[in-house]
C-alpha cells in the first residue's frame, strides 16, 4: 500500500506519516497517471480528512482505488491495522 499526503510541502515537513509521500492536493489533478504506478491500496491522507476526502474522490473517478485514512495519524494506525 501507499499513503499520500496531500498537505502543503511546509506541512508535511512538520510531521508526517513514517514512509508516506508528499503529494499536495493542488497537484493530484496533474499526476493522476503518477497515481496509477503506486502500490495499492492507496490511502490519502492530510491534516482532518477533507483534503484527502476531495483527493480520494477525484482519484477514485479516475479508476484509482484508494481510500481516504483522515488525518496523517489516522492514516498511519490505519496502514498498521490494514
Amino acid at each position: 500500500m501507499t499513503i499520500v499526503d496531500v498537505r502543503s510541502t511546509a506541512e508535511f515537513a512538520e510531521g508526517h506519516s513514517e514512509g508516506s509521500i508528499n503529494i499536495p492536493l493542488q497537484e493530484v489533478l496533474r499526476k493522476v497517471q503518477e497515481f496509477k504506478t503506486f502500490a495499492g491500496p492507496i490511502i490519502v491522507c492530510c491534516a482532518s480528512g477533507n483534503r484527502s476526502g476531495q483527493a480520494a474522490a477525484f482519484l477514485k473517478s479516475h479508476g484509482i482505488d484508494c481510500v481516504n485514512g483522515g488525518s496523517w495519524q489516522e492514516a498511519a494506525i490505519y496502514a498498521q491495522t490494514a
